[in-house]
């Protein structure tokens, strides 16, 4: 029997964990203001009116990757115009230009280079810790760790461990796509499978480093697929509890095979799916709005739709989602980020990776 809309609503209101088969009830039949209000009571009850934030930049050592995944802009083979591949003094330079700023986080994604071994990586790190040893590593996709530790010949649990000592702290949550493996045949066929990046994840969290998890929807996928996504995810954070912060990411068709006669879905479908994910992953405790990839005003309004952190500064580092078309030269200030949270009626906090809050010191109450 078809679940109920004015149950499985019920059910949400009650805090009550809600099926699939709800779930799928819910995204299709529920008016989006009903998604709206159901995600911020969930917001409110774990965050409050807390809007996260970071001080952050990205380091992207490379865009040419062995894989050609059909959704992606970003990626170049060797030599091709506009393809890059930073030497680790180059990558150095990155970091030395932040020596003394106020970032607390740097993220190192990039495509999966063939010459790139584990060893390179950790010693990227280990001269980006050197140079900023006050900064957080949140490094490397499930999909770019499983090439580099796979090409060691050594268990994942191995590899991760010395990258964790290396300085590697945290692992964002790319390279997931959408997890049903027919969809993911077409769309990344060489890409590293489902149970590859769910088994990598596991086996940080068994290490103790927390990660995040992302899903890329908008593109072929059926809310079906999308709820199937949610609930591997939902269940692998019931046996860990390891993932920090989930981050919906919207197709972007610029530049890429994907897109070739697809048009982008609306801001009305961007808010349904960031209120079903904050209704559905009842044991994360964040969801991201990532605004370099929504845009601000997009990213503003994903605050009443159940988001509660729409991610950093930023400070035009990354290239990954401006060469599909997104925010182009995306920069973000405090001043920014705080009429943002207020214009939803919420409150901005700065917070290091971990979601630990940071309390700054006014300029004007230095020197007292």
């Amino acid at each position: 029997m078809k679940p109920d809309l004015n149950t499985v609503t019920d059910k949400v209101r009650s805090g009550v964990r809600i099926s699939p088969a709800e779930a799928e009830t819910l995204w299709r039949e529920a008016p989006l203001s009903l998604l709206g209000s159901l995600a911020c009571e969930i917001k409110r009850r774990k965050s409050g009116d807390a809007v996260y934030y970071n001080r952050n930049f990205h380091i992207e050592p490379t865009n040419i990757c062995i894989f050609r995944c059909r959704f992606c802009s970003y990626r170049r083979l060797a030599g091709e115009p506009g393809a890059w591949n930073y030497s680790l003094e180059e990558i150095e330079n990155l970091a030395r230009a932040r020596k003394g700023s106020d970032v607390t986080e740097v993220h190192i994604v990039g495509g999966v280079h063939p010459d790139h071994d584990l060893d390179y990586y950790i010693e990227m790190i280990r001269r980006v810790k050197a140079i900023l040893p006050e900064v957080t590593v949140k490094a490397f996709t499930a999909i770019e760790l499983a090439y580099m530790i796979e090409k060691a010949g050594i268990g994942f649990d191995e590899g991760l461990r010395r990258l964790k000592d290396a300085g590697m702290a945290a692992i964002p949550g790319g390279g997931a796509e959408i997890f049903d493996e027919e969809l993911r045949a077409r769309i990344c066929p060489e890409k590293g499978d489902s149970r590859t990046w769910l088994a990598l994840h596991r086996a940080a969290h068994g290490i103790g480093l927390k990660t995040n998890a992302t899903m890329l929807y908008g593109h072929v996928e059926t809310v079906s697929q999308r709820i199937d996504h949610l609930d591997r995810l939902r269940r692998l954070q019931d046996e860990t509890g390891g993932f920090d912060a989930f981050i919906p990411l919207k197709f972007r068709r610029a530049g890429n095979l994907l897109g070739e006669g697809l048009e982008e879905v609306p801001v009305t479908e961007d808010m349904r799916t960031l209120a079903m994910s904050r209704i559905y992953l009842d044991n994360f405790p964040h969801i991201k709005a990532y605004w370099v990839m929504y845009g601000k005003q997009t990213a503003e309004m994903a605050l009443t739709f159940g988001a509660d952190d729409i991610d950093g500064t930023i400070d035009d580092t990354t290239k990954i989602y401006s060469m599909a078309g997104a925010e182009d030269k995306p920069r973000l200030t405090v001043d920014e980020i705080e009429t943002m949270a207020a214009s939803a009626g919420l409150r901005a906090v700065e917070r290091d990776t971990f979601y630990n809050e940071i309390r700054r010191i006014p300029d004007t109450e230095q020197g007292r």
